[in-house]
């Protein structure tokens, strides 16, 4: 029989025995996992560079002061009275088939289709020819008889001339601030919200605001004149007086050209030297020629059939302009007002530039031959 107690001291061995046990498993366990250090934070990324502000647009300026305005003259037509009461009394009594069938010659010659668009250039020698006036008569005459776009372009930016002649009440946007903005994801309506609209449907693109001293850039010139073509089937373009830069690039770069020649012996004789340089350069650019000979005063004595003679030589073609009084005025060109003679003289002259303008893109150039109307 044990002791009494002797199972206490047992009791006291398995309790420690127990213990250490216990403390073996709790030491064998894992330590806790140490803390691991925070993430160095990442270095930080440049912000994305603000895309470039657009040019700002530009203010616009009237064409005409409205001081300069309130001193203009009542309009005139081209035409004295004594002409139009004549001109009625003949019409009535004498119209012949002949002068209808010749307007319908004339007229389909100017509206004949095309596939690509055809850039004219309009230029002279000298200022003071009547270069401005005889391209706004080919814009507002292809305007009136063509169904696709016809855009005007006033490739001579220092005086600001043809909003003028088209009416055009203020000027905005010009060449060179839609040079800078042309895109090629552009649609035909998003240009035409740069340009001014003028009578039958036409459209505007000025050089300049009218300040003196303004200046084209060629670089510029070459990206508007190569992007509009595919929305505007005809383009006329008011070029610089040669020899100027443009005016060469554009002399050579369009389907046909017009040299604007004053009706004097001198202007004659320049328009000659003019002729023999355009041939020297290709000989396919003669053939794509019209001279027009403008009669910008009453009495100017050359005779337009002896000037056709001379100056057609290579395959230029040369008609008159008549002398009107309502384009010798430089105002606003209104189409009811002018002289019967110059409306049949714009048509004429519409007429051949297109269709010369047509025989480049058909890959034949037209031969020699010229014409001229009946003297002014």
């Amino acid at each position: 029989m044990s002791a009494p107690g002797a199972g206490d001291w047992q009791r006291d061995v398995f309790r420690e025995l127990g213990g250490v046990v216990a403390g073996t498993e709790q030491s064998a366990s894992p330590p806790p996992a140490a803390a691991q250090p925070a993430p160095a934070p990442a270095a930080a990324q440049p912000a994305p560079a603000a895309p470039p502000l657009p040019p700002p647009a530009p203010v616009s300026v009237p064409v005409v002061m409205p001081e300069v305005r309130r001193t203009g003259q009542r309009a005139r037509h081209g035409d004295p009275p004594a002409r139009r009461v004549v001109r009625a009394l003949r019409k009535g009594l004498s119209a012949t088939a002949k002068d209808t069938e010749t307007a319908v010659r004339l007229a389909r010659a100017v509206q004949q289709p095309i596939t690509t668009g055809r850039q004219i250039a309009v230029t002279s020698i000298r200022g003071g020819a009547g270069k401005s006036t005889v391209a706004a008569l080919l814009s507002l005459t292809f305007a009136h008889y063509r169904a696709d776009p016809v855009l005007a372009i006033e490739a001579d930016p220092s005086l600001g001339t043809l909003p003028r002649l088209f009416g055009a009440g203020e000027v905005r946007w010009t060449f060179a601030d839609l040079a800078r903005i042309l895109d090629p994801s552009m649609r035909v309506t998003d240009v035409t919200g740069y340009l001014l609209p003028f009578t039958g449907g036409g459209w505007l693109l000025p050089g300049s605001q009218g300040a003196v001293g303004a200046q084209l850039d060629l670089d510029a010139y070459r990206i508007v004149m190569t992007s509009l073509r595919r929305w505007f089937g005809t383009t006329v373009v008011d070029c610089e007086t040669l020899p100027a830069e443009v005016a060469r690039t554009a002399m050579t770069t369009t389907q046909a050209r017009v040299l604007v020649a004053p009706a004097t012996a001198a202007g004659v004789a320049t328009t000659r030297t003019v002729l023999d340089w355009i041939g020297g350069l290709h000989r396919s650019m003669l053939p794509t020629t019209v001279v027009a000979l403008a009669y910008t005063s009453p009495g100017m004595g050359v005779d337009p059939r002896k000037a056709a003679e001379y100056l057609g030589v290579g395959g230029a073609a040369v008609l008159p302009l008549p002398y009107d009084r309502a384009l010798a005025e430089g105002g606003e060109i209104r189409t009811a007002l002018l002289a019967q003679g110059t409306r049949e003289a714009a048509l004429a002259l519409a007429a051949e530039v297109m269709d010369r303008a047509m025989s480049r893109g058909r890959g034949g150039a037209r031969g020699g031959g010229t014409a001229a109307g009946a003297r002014p």
